[in-house]
């Protein structure tokens, strides 16, 4: 059985505390032997049914990097123009991703058919796939803190062109856009909160005692 020291066990909640939504990176290309241990990092989250339901699809080539970056920035017009002012201005300060600047960009995919049609807790929960290969994009991202490598989640994008640009198979789900490299600075904050977009909430108000309408500290 493995056992952690303080220091290992500190080790552990600081990549966490400190883990930041990246979208500044330098041009310094990542190690192989860093990005290998990144991902197998991930390999090794949890998963429902042990179906480890990911796969990864590294990029470098410059001319797909563009052509993700071209529909990212459909999908972030997009969603500026849902917004009303002053919001809309507000958005439009944001950055709100790194794809060209970064050296590595990693599609995280979840293939629902892994592990076949009774695959062992799904039965009634069909989601889990997808919801465990957001363990392996957690995972990935707290090795990557520890390693000081950033990344940033591109959550503007439109899958089905996604997936026709990477050549994924029609019925694999791509999951997460992830832009990978080492960054100009981890900032102290969340981004969206040093810039006033939202606060983080209180701990207490999210905890549930005993059920749904009790609070944590009570009576």
């Amino acid at each position: 059985m493995v056992s952690f020291t303080e220091e290992e066990t500190r080790a552990v909640y600081e990549a966490i505390y400190a883990r930041r939504d990246i979208r500044r990176f330098r041009s310094e290309p990542i190690p192989d032997d860093v990005l290998e241990r990144l991902v197998d990092a991930a390999h090794h989250a949890p998963s429902v049914g042990f179906s480890q339901p990911w796969d990864f699809v590294v990029i470098r080539d410059e001319e797909t990097k563009s052509d993700i970056k071209e529909i990212a920035s459909r999908a972030i017009a997009a969603a500026q123009a849902a917004y009303e002012e002053p919001r809309q201005s507000e958005f439009g300060q944001l950055k709100l991703e790194g794809i060209e600047e970064s050296p590595v960009n990693l599609c995280v995919t979840c293939d629902p058919t892994r592990g076949g049609p009774h695959v062992l807790g799904r039965n009634s929960m069909r989601r889990t796939d997808v919801y465990s290969t957001c363990l392996a994009v957690q995972n990935l991202w707290l090795a990557a803190r520890a390693e000081g490598v950033g990344v940033g989640w591109v959550s503007f994008l439109y899958p089905a062109e996604v997936r026709e640009v990477l050549g994924i198979p029609p019925h694999v789900k791509p999951i997460a856009y992830l832009c990978l490299g080492y960054p100009e600075s981890f900032p102290d904050e969340p981004t969206l909160q040093t810039e006033g977009w939202r606060d983080r909430i209180d701990l207490e108000e999210l905890v549930h005692t005993g059920g749904w309408d009790a609070r944590a500290g009570s009576e």
